[in-house]
């Protein structure tokens, strides 16, 4: 059975507009989270979209217990509420399997054994010149990228981007050596599961949405309008994260929150509108929302809260 019929299928219609925010549950929000999930929030409602919430939970070695959970509490607290039910990606193994047979039986899926040395000393890239291996031992599957495979797209926030996958990123992985699927994999399907038409998420992924292009034209899935924003980063110009101890937002000040990921965003609510309510905000987020208030930069300091 073809896979858009199988891995593809969604339960539901999709509206225009439906947009996503996609946290991975290694820890709790920051500030720089924060702003993606407002950004992406405001630039769904403000065309009368849908707002979806997906945990990218296939990582369990990153995964901090109990994330999930204190996301969505965190998304309350803000009053970010999605629509539907939120989409965990730890429930959709059948998905990315079909889809993995599907590249395999068209030749584009293949079995590496490749080490990192091996990989470090070709520069990182991966073009299929490796020795096959005994396929009973662990080994990763990586897709065999067409030589052609030449991806250009608009940035709705960083402009016109171009890249030679091939030659760039190399054949990247879709499975693996652990057993795991690969990230390019699963947001790829669950994209498309989704009826994703537009994302909005940080300048850190941008490098990524050329290969996640490809894997959509090889797969006859649709492409997304991108929008990659600046990413928050701490003093020492790092991208905020657990591993550099970021700050989680705090629930008892979700306005406060709400109105300094604004202003980052180079909104200017007016003063007389209640840091107290949430839901105030975002109301006048929404009717303020314009995607060129953003300068295409690629990283801006967060501020201190």
């Amino acid at each position: 059975m073809p896979l858009s019929s199988v891995a593809m299928a969604s339960p539901r219609n999709h509206p225009a507009y439906t947009g996503r925010f996609a946290p991975s549950p290694t820890g709790p929000l920051h500030f720089g989270s924060l702003v993606t999930a407002l950004a992406s929030y405001l630039d769904a409602k403000a065309q009368g979209g849908t707002w979806l919430v997906r945990m990218e939970d296939i990582d369990p070695p990153r995964q901090l217990p109990g994330a999930e959970d204190t996301i969505l509490r965190q998304l309350e607290a803000h009053s970010l509420l999605w629509d539907g039910q939120p989409l965990y990606q730890s429930q959709r193994s059948e998905a990315y399997v079909a889809a993995l047979e599907e590249l395999s039986h068209s030749g584009l899926a293949y079995p590496c054994h490749c080490s990192r040395q091996v990989l470090q000393d070709t520069g990182g890239l991966h073009q299929r010149s490796c020795v096959p291996g005994d396929l009973e031992q662990p080994h990763a599957l990586r897709l065999s990228v067409p030589n052609n495979c030449f991806i250009a797209f608009t940035d709705l926030f960083q402009g016109r981007q171009q890249q030679w996958v091939k030659q760039t990123a190399g054949d990247f992985v879709l499975l693996r050596k652990d057993g795991l699927f690969a990230y390019q994999l699963a947001v790829v399907i669950d994209d498309a599961y989704q009826g994703i038409s537009h994302i909005i998420r940080g300048s850190d992924l941008l490098d990524s949405t050329a290969r996640q292009v490809c894997l959509q034209q090889l797969l006859t899935l649709p492409t997304p309008v991108y929008g990659h924003l600046p990413i928050a980063v701490n003093e020492q110009g790092h991208k905020l994260s657990k591993q550099n101890l970021a700050p989680p937002v705090d629930n008892r000040q979700p306005g406060a929150n709400l109105l300094a990921a604004m202003h980052w965003l180079g909104m200017q609510p007016p003063a007389d509108l209640p840091a107290t309510s949430p839901e105030a905000l975002l109301e006048w987020g929404v009717r303020n929302w314009q995607r060129t208030q953003l300068p295409q930069l690629i990283q801006i300091p967060a501020p201190a809260l």
